[in-house]
């Protein structure tokens, strides 16, 4: 195998993912026997060259499985990208010993990897949160025959052999035949309908400039006007209230009674007349 340097857009798939697919493509696939003797070089003597090797004849693999995605609304390239690192992932963890081809046991971290990114960025299946709804979300396609909708047999069917409820196949099937909107303009639509990406027409209210600056206003406002109303308490009201309010170890009206000589409900008079001073002062 040639370990030449290649171009760079033709080695990373977001860069130009046909010139990627080619060069894949064009690298030998490994004889069983050149496997076995990388992997054990690779196992043993923890060779990177052997790992490299294995990885790029190997990278073929992943873009023919990020292909079966394709119908998730996300770019292949990403998912290309995603299922190099479970490829990078399997080749580590490769034990030769086992008398497995590395492609049968790097398939399951490869998908795994992809999975995991579909969740985390297709916005229409966040609610794929049980181990059971995760089988529904990637199996439904599969078992669905063609393009209508499910009957109620054949949905029953499916909720029988995935082990979910057959309210959550219908549910699921909604949001796979659903499209899923970016909140960004694509790259690649024309000027003219650009009206029609959602960053050109939805709000976030809460970062409009005047709502934030009255808001603080009104907080320092708010502020300045509960200071003036404590600095015209007495000191034993003021005592009172920050016992009772603002210190971390609270005390008790009994143990304010203690202290300065009166009763119980003496104390919590003096506290519920200094909290209605306080409450007409911020309100005025």
């Amino acid at each position: 195998m040639s370990f030449s340097l290649q171009p760079v857009d033709q080695m990373v798939p977001g860069a130009n993912l046909a010139a990627y697919v080619q060069a894949v493509s064009s690298i030998p696939v490994l004889s069983p026997e050149r496997e076995r003797e990388l992997s054990e070089d690779l196992y043993y003597n923890d060779n990177l060259n052997a790992a490299r090797e294995l990885i790029m004849s190997h990278l073929r693999f992943v873009v023919h499985i990020a292909r079966s995605y394709s119908g998730y609304g996300l770019a292949e390239a990403d998912l290309i990208q995603e299922g190099n690192v479970g490829l990078m992932k399997a080749v580590k963890r490769f034990n030769p010993e086992k008398g497995v081809r590395l492609v049968s046991f790097a398939v399951h971290w490869i998908k795994a990897e992809m999975h995991e990114f579909i969740l985390r960025n297709w916005r229409i299946v966040k609610v794929a949160t049980t181990k059971a709804q995760r089988k529904l979300f990637f199996n439904l396609r599969s078992k669905k025959k063609g393009l209508a909708w499910l009957s109620a047999d054949e949905a029953q069917a499916v909720a029988d052999d995935l082990g979910v409820d057959v309210k959550e196949v219908q549910r699921m099937e909604g949001r796979l035949s659903s499209r899923d909107v970016a909140y960004d303009l694509p790259t690649d639509t024309d000027v003219e309908d650009s009206w029609q990406a959602p960053q050109y027409y939805l709000q976030d209210h809460e970062a409009d400039p005047a709502v934030t600056v009255e808001e603080g206003d009104w907080q320092e406002n708010s502020q300045a006007q509960l200071h003036s109303a404590l600095a015209d308490l007495d000191e034993r009201s003021r005592d009172i209230l920050a016992q009772r309010w603002l210190a971390e170890e609270k005390s008790t009206l009994h143990e304010l009674a203690d202290h300065y000589g009166v009763s119980a409900e003496r104390i919590r008079q003096l506290e519920a007349n200094a909290m209605k001073k306080l409450r007409a002062a911020i309100a005025a």
